[in-house]
């Protein structure tokens, strides 16, 4: 641990916000497209998509920096270090030299008339009229029509026009219209991301979605003055549309941002929380529809079945452990010093994370050494703001706590986690040990460090069950696949 680098903040998220398709292109992997996303070859449970990687053997993803670490078997400092390009800090996706040119972009060839756009968006997805007739009468969604590579078969989409400033269309997403099947979903080679389908009212807010019909189904859900306000659809989580309008548009000084109630949309909502906040807007708004996404709402609002909202599951899981570390700190005796506390259960956590592997049966040991420290975390910041006259409840510091974990940020696997733990524990011994400390500012640092501490306690806890459970799921498809070769 002695050779740990620090990086900023800053950095931390240059490094996750490295393309991985253009990453593992250039280290000659070979990708296949898959809907929205790119395969890996090499791995073929794994799918690529921007920054974000998905393993659906195991049903877990990331972003850039765990994807190095878990598929190139780095530690936390040498995957940042190999994302910013090692010392000169130039991002993989930044790296020009070497980058494909941009194909030129041009619309799919249009069908003569709009009639199965029409009846599919109306028929199949509940969107009310009057708002596909505006967008097609302003040239931003119409039907293409292309033939197959041997020019045997005629495919048709709905394709929806992104343009720029000057209406010149920059950006196409196409979505296929046949009911049987997944429906294709892709942009036009060459579009710009910053252009993709959106429209700009009068009004101060930006209304942010994932894709155009999410964004059809929101106007359709909530028709009242539409008009007035504005609207971006992503085409995925990526930022780049969103702040161009902003950009673009200066009236515009709230966002609500309206993506899917499922995992990978709740953590980008987070995600793209922080990025608007970095931007200066602060008046950020999240709005999760009842069901998966707005379309689902439309299709329950119209008899039929919608698939249900998934809560995050480590967000569910954190309740749990916010619980137990209730009772953890309730239980202790307050003439232990928890800082000591902190140290002894420490040390003894260790070794059992020094293989960076959580090794099977001694879960619940890691998960209880774990929870001791956490609660002597939370302990002895609840001791230093006693000292500076300002009494908090460890009620309170809990939900201090469980206020600041953001499930995009939890990322990693034990090895980094270790380092963390090895860091915050590192910072706080330099602390505790300075002579000195005089202004109000210099004993409000502990406590920072010891909340860290204990949300890091909370974050590895999270982690040891959600790998277990990972296990013991493959365990069980081993025996089941083994049984049927039998």
């Amino acid at each position: 641990m002695s050779g740990y680098i620090h990086f900023t903040d800053e950095q931390k998220r240059r490094a996750n916000s490295v393309d991985l398709v253009d990453f593992l292109r250039r280290q000659g992997e070979q990708l296949t497209r898959a809907g929205r996303e790119w395969r890996w070859k090499r791995y073929d449970s794994v799918t690529v998509r921007g920054n974000q990687w998905f393993r659906h053997s195991r049903k877990e993803g990331g972003l850039a920096i765990d994807f190095v670490q878990e598929f190139y078997d780095l530690s936390f400092p040498e995957a940042v270090t190999l994302l910013l390009g090692g010392e000169g800090g130039v991002e993989w996706n930044h790296f020009a030299k070497s980058a494909p040119p941009r194909k030129t972009f041009a619309l799919p060839k249009a069908s003569k008339d709009m009639r199965r756009v029409y009846a599919y968006l109306i028929k199949q997805r509940f969107i009310e009229r009057e708002a596909i007739t505006h967008f097609a009468k302003e040239k931003m969604l119409y039907e293409s029509c292309e033939l197959s590579k041997d020019k045997s078969k005629e495919y048709h989409n709905a394709v929806f026009v992104g343009c720029d400033e000057k209406g010149v269309p920059k950006h196409a997403h196409k979505r296929g219209i046949y009911t049987m099947g997944v429906g294709y979903r892709g942009n036009v080679e060459g579009s710009d991301p910053r252009y993709s389908f959106h429209y700009i009212g009068t009004g101060d807010t930006l209304h942010v979605f994932e894709a155009p019909v999410d964004l059809l189904s929101y106007i359709t859900l909530h028709p009242e003055d539409w008009r007035r306000n504005s609207y971006v659809s992503l085409d995925g989580v990526a930022e780049h549309a969103m702040l161009h309008q902003l950009a673009l548009n200066p009236h515009l000084k709230k966002v609500a941002l309206c993506l899917d109630h499922d995992e990978a949309g709740i953590e980008a909502a987070g995600r793209l929380t922080e990025i608007l906040r970095e931007h200066g807007y602060t008046r950020v708004l999240v709005l999760l529809p009842e069901y998966k996404d707005w379309n689902e709402c439309l299709k329950a609002r119209n008899g039929v079945m919608p698939i249900p909202a998934q809560e995050h599951p480590k967000l569910e899981l954190l309740t749990e452990v916010c619980g137990v570390l209730r009772e953890v700190c309730a239980s202790i005796n307050s003439a232990i010093n928890p800082h000591d506390l902190l140290l002894e259960h420490y040390d003894k956590l260790k070794p059992l994370m020094a293989n960076g592997k959580v090794a099977q049966g001694k879960e619940s040991a890691m998960t209880e050494h774990l929870q001791m420290m956490g609660a002597g975390a939370l302990l002895a910041a609840q001791r230093q703001y006693r000292q500076m006259e300002q009494p908090v409840t460890t009620e309170g510091l809990i939900g201090k706590l469980r206020d600041s974990y953001r499930p995009h940020q939890d990322r990693g696997r034990l090895r980094s986690r270790a380092d963390d733990l090895w860091l915050g524990m590192t910072s706080l011994n330099l602390q505790i040990n300075t002579v000195g400390i005089r202004g109000p500012e210099d004993k409000q640092n502990p406590i920072d460090s010891y909340l860290r501490l204990a949300l890091d306690c909370v974050k590895t806890q999270i982690f040891i069950y959600v790998e277990t459970q990972s296990q013991l799921q493959k365990q069980v498809e081993t025996a089941a696949n083994f049984n049927m070769t039998m």
